[in-house]
């Protein structure tokens, strides 16, 4: 189904369902022992002063000036992993959406598969001066026990979501997919995966107050709203529906443009080969273009800030050493994607680089690489210039802690950078910290400014291909960090 028709469908039923739980007898948001989603209680929240004190982060001094004020969004008291975070698009962010494995109860085997979640974000202060200090009680919004993975906020139609899902449990756990060699960084390619699009009730009910003080934040599809049928729960959210995939063949790694007309994503063409290609689908129409076709894994894309250009990782080499790319896209005469062209490799090393993700001034990318070796994947930033040779393209380390920091994403108004990390404390019994979200506010003036950006510091690796192209055996046994994208 078409987004926009699926909008116009939420959005004329959200107030019906709001009032129909009520009354059900859900004012408090029970669901039945039937439903796959969570209870949220409105007492499970953490206000900015029940924040956990300010200590002493690892790789934070070192990390500054470009990244301060870090913080730990999810725990391990929590989540037994967790990771993948994306903003909404508001200035400044209000929620985030992740997946996670929770803590599960005393004498329980942990779910097998992420869930997917959202939390709001809480801040002290207002304006410029709003720091962020913490996140709400994280609320569950994917189907109990389906495999969830690439989250991301609507950019115009407020509070929904999409996110890759099976819906249900996927048929084989064992599923074929990424893996560098032996190593414990991998992720399955669920041909029950496909991108589905919901809109969880907290979020509903912030679009409709926002609606009536006319803050218009609610999309244009709301204008000519038609109900149609569909299964309604009483619970966190409105049923996931399934915009693109059949559950027939690995579809995931879904981002809308800035416009919110069409969404990029991954899919499986070659299941033996473990070949996928980049598409584009326009969400009104449904009409899809292929837009990278090549050998091998190309996946993770997003849109620049423009909507003109898109980055992506790719297993051109058939190696499992990916790089980064980036590609102009084409349009057809109603300024539709159809294609792509000058498609530019910005690293080529021996590394696995993955997770690239645009800052807002478009003129540099942050990704995860193992430039550091493979117990130790780091960020790095490179500069996007079109003019200029691969070998040429500035870049930097970000983050220094030891352990993996993977998955970067920036803010849209640039003023945060949320990531995957193992920094945390260690819980006993295991050997290192387990994958969490971290954010940290970003210095705007080194940021905006690539000569500051790209300046060399004291312990930097300037360009990850001067840094050491073979690593150990144990050093390719990996992290163990395998947080999608």
């Amino acid at each position: 189904m078409p987004i926009g028709s699926l909008n116009m469908f939420l959005s004329a039923v959200v107030s019906a369902t709001l009032a129909a739980n009520v009354l059900a007898g859900c004012a408090d948001h029970s669901v039945s022992a039937s439903s796959p989603f969570p209870v949220l209680s409105a007492a499970a929240t953490r206000s900015p002063d029940q924040t956990p004190a300010e200590t002493i982060v690892p790789g934070a001094e070192e990390e500054a000036p470009l990244l301060n004020g870090h913080l730990q969004l999810t725990h391990r008291g929590r989540f037994l992993k967790a990771g993948e975070a994306y903003f909404d698009h508001q200035s400044p962010p209000g929620w985030m959406i992740f997946q996670a494995i929770p803590v599960p109860e005393a004498g329980q085997d942990p779910l097998p598969f992420y869930s997917m979640y959202i939390a709001k974000l809480i801040y002290k202060g207002q304006g410029a001066a709003a720091k962020l200090v913490g996140i709400e009680e994280p609320i569950e919004i994917s189907p109990g026990g389906s495999a969830n993975t690439c989250g991301w906020f609507h950019p115009t139609q407020r509070g929904v979501v999409i996110y890759g899902s099976t819906l249900e449990a996927p048929k084989e756990s064992g599923t074929p997919g990424y893996q560098r060699g032996t190593s414990k960084y991998r992720w399955a390619f669920a041909p029950e995966m496909r991108i589905v699009s919901q809109l969880p009730l907290p979020l509903a009910r912030l679009r409709d107050q926002e609606k009536e003080a006319g803050g218009g934040h609610a999309g244009a599809a709301d204008s000519n709203d038609q109900p149609q049928d569909g299964p309604l729960l009483c619970g966190n959210s409105l049923m996931p529906r399934a915009i693109v995939g059949d559950g027939a063949g690995y579809v995931a790694e879904g981002s809308i443009s800035p416009d919110g007309r069409t969404l990029l994503f991954a899919r499986m063409v070659d299941a033996e080969s473990k070949d996928l290609d980049l598409y584009v689908m326009d969400l009104e129409s449904g009409v899809e273009h292929r837009v990278v076709q090549a050998p091998g894994y190309d996946g993770g894309p997003f849109f620049s800030p423009d909507g003109k250009s898109i980055c992506y990782r790719s297993d051109r080499r058939g190696t499992d050493e990916l790089q980064i790319y980036v590609a102009r896209l084409t349009f057809d005469a109603e300024g539709r994607p159809n294609g792509s062209r000058d498609e530019r490799a910005l690293t080529d090393n021996a590394h696995v680089n993955w997770a690239p993700y645009w800052h807002p001034s478009g003129k540099f990318l942050v990704y995860g690489t193992s430039a550091m070796g493979h117990t130790n994947y780091e960020v790095f930033a490179v500069e996007v210039d079109w003019d200029k040779p691969q070998t040429s393209l500035r870049q930097r380390r970000v983050t220094r802690a030891k352990g993996a920091d993977v998955l970067p994403v920036f803010s849209d108004d640039g003023r945060w950078m949320m990531w995957t990390g193992q920094r945390g404390p260690t819980v006993e019994g295991e050997s290192r910290p387990s994958s969490q979200v971290w954010v940290a506010s970003v210095n705007v003036e080194v940021a905006g400014d690539l000569e500051k950006l790209f300046a060399s510091s004291p312990g930097a690796a300037a360009n990850p291909a001067a840094a050491a192209t073979s690593q150990s055996a144990a050093h390719k046994e990996g992290a163990g960090t395998d947080v999608s994208r």
